[in-house]
């Protein structure tokens, strides 16, 4: 089959899910023997632009007519026989919707985030979740700043998905959505999407678990907790610092991998504890080893994860998630099981569950094989494949 794989890449060392998605699911695509053909922007793009090529780039994100006639030539000349999706804002623009529909090409979107319900795509406003957007009416948007806490950008990101809200854009132009989870799907048909059109398909992770050995760094205590990804609002950072300002926390070693926003904020704050170790951003086999010599891995989100990489990856790993109970967590987790899922926001929570596993180094263990059978059940590549292709097929 010939696949048309297109997606807006997010800056230079970023380690966005959506890009390791695509990624990994156009070399899994090629790996069976499929024709794919990538077309792919990156907002490294926009920042290296002028100040003219910025402005047109800014009005591009509403139609851009350039990436339009850029897929619409793909088409004409390679003849997919599917255009998949993945994310599209903000360089690409939805014109490429309607480049694929027009050409008669059948169109897939991966939803890795909420973007069709919130504008800014993460359903929060500052640390509250808000899906109020999802009725159309995005110029609140103004009110809040919600779009990198500025009045104006959010006027622009409304003004954008208002327009493309009158027009039906990503109701009308896309043939079926792959959910990642039932939180999304329900997201999404409580503002009128057509259920027939959705399918749900987690993602996948390969099998680091078969070749690799857990790392051991100079400096890193014998036995830890782990937490990486994005040092971000978002990945719920300020709560795992509140987590461990807790005094039942002293003793319990903490080991941190990543970069992001906060990244300052959390290191000054880590440089005053003895039992906090901050590597920054870590090379990802060398994060993936750190985390296979831990005890559990620690997920305290504040937003609705799609289907979360780390935790994907960490059950791979054959060690338990302990994570905020929202979004995917709800259920990719199964409390007593493979880990145990707190209440949005709930630190007391956090530190009773933590406090109690640290103890029990033997139930750690259980709760990480089960963590890895569960892995075994639901994420091996083969499995999503075989998903995929029936997606595909069935739009033939």
């Amino acid at each position: 089959m010939k696949i048309l794989a297109i997606h807006n890449f997010h800056r230079k060392g970023s380690a966005s899910g959506d890009d390791q998605v695509y990624k990994s699911e156009t070399a899994l695509l090629e790996s069976h023997g499929n024709h794919v053909i990538r077309y792919t922007v990156s907002n490294d793009e926009f920042d290296n632009a002028g100040t003219f090529g910025k402005i047109a780039a800014t009005f591009g994100m509403m139609w851009s007519f350039k990436n339009y006639k850029a897929v619409q030539q793909i088409i004409r000349k390679e003849r997919p026989d599917i255009v998949h999706i993945h994310t599209f804002f903000p360089l690409l623009s939805p014109s490429i919707l309607y480049a694929a529909k027009r050409c008669g090409v059948p169109v897939v979107a991966t939803l890795h985030d909420t973007r069709f319900v919130c504008p800014c795509s993460t359903s929060l406003r500052v640390t509250q979740l808000c899906n109020e957007c999802g009725d159309g009416h995005y110029f609140r948007m103004c009110k809040y700043a919600c779009f990198k806490g500025s009045r104006l950008q959010s006027f622009l990101v409304a003004g954008i998905f208002k327009y493309h809200r009158i027009r039906k854009s990503f109701y009308k132009q896309i043939d079926q959505y792959i959910c990642l989870n039932e939180n999304q799907i329900k997201l999404l048909t409580d503002i009128g999407f057509d259920k027939k059109k959705i399918i749900k398909k987690y993602n996948f992770v390969p099998d680091t678990e078969a070749n690799l050995k857990a790392v051991k760094i100079n400096g890193l205590p014998e036995r830890y907790v782990i937490f990486y990804g994005r040092i971000g609002e978002e990945k719920g950072i300020r709560i795992l610092m509140q987590i461990w300002d807790d005094p039942r926390m002293s003793k319990i070693q903490l080991v941190v991998m990543g970069s992001g926003l906060l990244e300052d904020e959390f290191r000054s704050w880590a440089g005053k504890k003895d039992n906090v170790y901050f590597l920054g951003y870590t090379q990802h086999e060398k994060c993936l080893g750190i985390v296979k010599g831990g005890e559990f891995v620690i997920f305290p989100s504040i937003w609705y994860e799609g289907c979360s990489m780390v935790e994907i990856e960490t059950e791979s790993l054959g060690k338990a998630l302990i994570a905020t109970d929202l979004g995917f967590s709800i259920e990719a987790i199964e409390n007593g099981v493979n880990g145990y899922k707190v209440p949005l926001g709930d630190v007391n929570g956090f530190v009773n569950i933590i406090t109690e596993l640290w103890e029990k180094p033997e139930m750690c263990k259980k709760l990480g094989e089960n963590a890895r059978a569960d892995y075994e059940e639901k994420y091996l590549p083969e499995d999503n494949y075989q998903k995929l292709m029936e997606v595909y097929e069935k739009l033939k």
